[in-house]
């Protein structure tokens, strides 16, 4: 599925940067999401959160 129709962004190339560590406004730069109307910047941001809560934490994250 489509979540940025004007740069042709899909929910996988989403998840994919999440998993690569990307935050949104690298996406932003690296994929063009919400970038030309903006429109799809609500959804973007909501399946990044989605995706990050399936997760498995991370075993590197500081403690305290």
């Amino acid at each position: 599925m489509y979540v940025c129709l004007c740069k042709a962004v899909t929910n996988q190339q989403v998840k994919d940067a999440v998993e690569q560590g990307q935050s949104y406004a690298e996406m932003r730069q690296s994929l063009g999401v919400a970038t030309d109307c903006g429109c799809c910047g609500k959804a973007a941001k909501e399946l990044i959160r989605q995706h990050v809560a399936t997760l498995p934490p991370c075993e590197f994250a500081e403690v305290g």
